[in-house]
């Protein structure tokens, strides 16, 4: 829990340092550019981010973390070299710089930290995630934006990216060289490594899937407008995604606790872990994207230079709508990974195939009524938020149907935090820009928190905040 809060302070520097300092152009290369390389590696990781849980609960107890790496980091090869052939992939609607061809050799880093991370979240150590993902990564590339901005103004934010990747892979493999050591009687089976590769296919594609169904609409988007559009759409994507950054921090102790359920047979079990899981998750995006959204316009602006940002406030408020809608399908999504990879693969791809088609539509649509770019960008972001409620209704259905037991993550008594902070918040956007920003936001944060915690929790809701001794 305190892993996202400073990760969700230490992306707000940067993203000021980029758009008033490098500009929305510059922030819009680098998001094509990110979606194509994290890509890369998540297709790299082959399912290990969660499907490792498995395999060192099974056969892969002694050296199961290496036979992942050595199944990983040669999977990220072909993309790293393709990617290092062809850079217009990841720079569509810009010209080539000498620095861009060497930016695909991050992908390896980032794949393996994902590996090592995941092994590490096995064994209980999820600090070392939280490290890595949340202290490490997000102020390095804060602090080296900075620094870079004056000596290479035109590729100084890739650069600090790089480095970023580059620290969080140190910051990785320190514990996991003092939780694992190095390999003991260990010989490389490329058979074994082979099936499970195999084995973990359906569910590579799942996480692919589901990582490619928050850059898709990037990608899209990159086809019809302007980098200066997509730099901005991107802002606002990296403010909505903030709350959605709290779900990742669940998933290094849920996967492994619903694993541990399913090989005990208790199914019921599991479908109370993610509805109670589900609720944490949605209280707390429900309230962190009450206090971005409401003070949308002003976070734009202090983000961007001249209110060159603040056209895409109704993109963000669509994207943290969207976070909000997608909990039902990330939780029931972490159960159906282990008991049903193929449907919930299939599911999938219906849904990233109708955000893809929605997305189309609504922009040959809007553009054909005559809008500018910035309503082409938010026309993306419903895309986005009707694709994800489709998503939520099917998942939560089978698994609720597989485990046998409901799956829910809704509890009414939230409507009253919700209905309070919004009158809280009508008051708030009328005053001064900087008290609306420093002291608004906190305001509506705690007086839903507190309502939440009064009306919505229970004792068995308070344990996630109380320490267990013993």
């Amino acid at each position: 829990m305190l892993g996202f809060f400073i990760r969700l302070i230490a992306r707000i520097p940067f993203l000021i340092v980029g758009g008033q300092w490098y500009g929305p152009e510059a922030l819009g290369r680098l998001a094509i550019a990110i979606v194509v390389v994290e890509f890369a590696a998540q297709i790299s990781t082959l399912g290990l981010k969660r499907g490792l849980a498995l395999h060192l609960s099974g056969e892969g107890k002694a050296n199961g973390a290496w036979d992942g790496l050595a199944l990983v980091v040669p999977a990220t090869l072909i993309p790293t070299v393709l990617l290092m052939l062809f850079p217009q992939i990841m720079f569509p609607n810009s010209a080539i710089r000498p620095l861009d061809y060497t930016l695909p050799l991050i992908i390896p880093a980032l794949a393996a930290t994902e590996v090592m991370i995941a092994a590490l979240a096995f064994r209980g150590n999820v600090q070392a995630g939280v490290t890595a993902r949340a202290i490490i990564e997000p102020w390095v590339i804060s602090i080296a934006a900075v620094v870079l901005w004056r000596s290479t103004p035109t590729d100084g934010m890739l650069v600090a990216y790089a480095l970023s990747m580059a620290a969080a892979l140190v910051a990785a493999i320190i514990p996991f060289l003092r939780a694992f050591g190095l390999p003991k009687n260990w010989t490389l089976r490329v058979s074994e490594v082979y099936a499970l590769a195999r084995r973990n296919a359906p569910l590579a594609a799942a996480d692919a899937i589901e990582w490619g169904s928050r850059r898709l609409d990037i990608a899209i988007l990159a086809l019809f407008v302007s980098p200066a559009t997509v730099g901005i759409y991107w802002v606002a994507q990296q403010v909505a995604s903030l709350p959605q950054k709290l779900k990742t921090s669940f998933d290094p102790v849920l996967g492994p606790a619903i694993v541990r359920k399913l090989e005990e047979g208790d199914r019921p079990a599991v479908a109370r872990q993610i509805s109670q899981a589900g609720f944490w998750i949605l209280a707390a995006q429900a309230g962190i994207a009450l206090a971005l959204a409401i003070p949308g316009e002003a976070i734009m602006d202090l983000i961007g230079k001249g209110k060159t940002l603040v056209g895409g406030n109704g993109a963000l408020a669509l994207l943290l709508i969207a976070e909000v809608v997608a909990v039902l399908a990330v939780v029931s999504e972490a159960a159906l990974v282990y008991v049903a990879r193929h449907r919930n693969m299939l599911a999938s791809l219906a849904m990233i195939g109708l955000q893809a088609a929605l997305s189309v539509l609504f922009i040959l649509l809007l553009r054909h009524q005559g809008y500018g770019e910035a309503w082409l960008a938010a026309g993306v972001a419903a895309a986005l938020v009707v694709s994800l409620a489709f998503g939520s209704l099917v998942k939560s259905r089978m698994a609720a149907r597989l485990l046998d037991a409901p799956v829910s993550i809704w509890r009414g008594a939230i409507l009253w935090a919700v209905a309070v902070t919004v009158l809280a918040g009508q008051i708030i956007i009328r005053l001064p820009q900087w008290a609306e920003l420093a002291l608004g936001i906190p305001a509506m944060l705690a007086l839903y928190g507190w309502i939440v915690w009064t009306r919505c929790f229970g004792e068995e809701d308070r344990l996630l905040f109380k320490r267990i001794k013993g």
